[in-house]
């Protein structure tokens, strides 16, 4: 692999989504250094990242000299800093809804500080699901280790306005290329799902699946050239599939 990557590489940089522990480690493990950084366009690029001698895996580091880094009450990022945006071109309700009277810019993601300062992103306050319990659920933190599984493709979280959560499941047909009914793709897929559950609570765990015939991609209008998963298409395509997860 390393070869692949020219044979003298010894760092590459990560962000617009998170690379994940496991990948981090391997990469790190045959000698190439993934450095991950996270910030968007609003932003200039970069808030923060991890540098070549201080790096924490599953963080994106500390923020830059000079830039600032909150954490509301609702658990939303907020920085400030030169580099933050004065506003969107001719939209001031735009503006006023993202940047407060201090200069602190809504990020709209979700995340924590350690003691240390480094910033873990653990995922998107739009798409955080509220069950019928009243518990809300991140989805990207399960969704990202299900994933995280070789047979895996996709996983989507649901359950808001639910009494509990439950997944969508797609496979990598490249490294699956049995049937998908097959029981054995049943126990790799429910070893993933375990494996997701021990990063959260009892309440926001995922109790069930369902393994769908077909992956999204960007071609069938699931995927969005980034390749993240067009959360409303599926929801809205498949409503019947998730609604069926529920039914006792």
């Amino acid at each position: 692999m390393r070869d692949a990557l020219g044979g003298h590489t010894e760092y590459a940089i990560s962000g617009g989504a998170p690379l994940g522990e496991r990948l981090a480690h391997f990469y790190r493990g045959i000698g190439v250094t993934i450095i991950e950084g996270y910030g968007l366009t609003e932003t200039t690029a970069a808030l923060c990242a991890n540098r070549p001698t201080d790096i924490r895996i599953g963080t994106v580091g500390k923020p830059f000299a000079g830039t600032e880094v909150r954490v509301g009450d609702d658990g939303e990022l907020s920085f400030r800093g030169p580099q933050v945006f004065t506003g969107y071109w001719r939209n001031e309700a735009a503006t006023a809804e993202a940047i407060d009277a201090d200069g602190w810019f809504a990020t709209g993601d979700l995340g924590e500080i350690d003691d240390d300062g480094y910033i873990r992103i653990t995922g998107r306050k739009k798409e955080i699901i509220v069950t019928a319990g009243g518990k809300n659920v991140a989805p990207a933190i399960l969704e990202d280790r299900v994933r995280a599984s070789a047979y895996v493709s996709q996983c989507l979280v649901v359950g808001d306005g639910k009494p509990f959560i439950a997944a969508l499941i797609t496979i990598d047909t490249e490294t699956w290329t049995g049937s998908l009914d097959d029981p054995d793709l049943l126990v790799e897929v429910q070893k993933a799902v375990d494996d997701a559950n021990t990063q959260v609570s009892k309440a926001e765990s995922i109790r069930k699946f369902k393994i769908l015939t077909e992956d999204w991609t960007e071609e069938n209008g699931y995927l969005t050239p980034s390749f993240k998963v067009k959360r409303t298409a599926v929801l809205r395509d498949l409503h019947d599939t998730v609604e069926a997860l529920f039914v006792r």
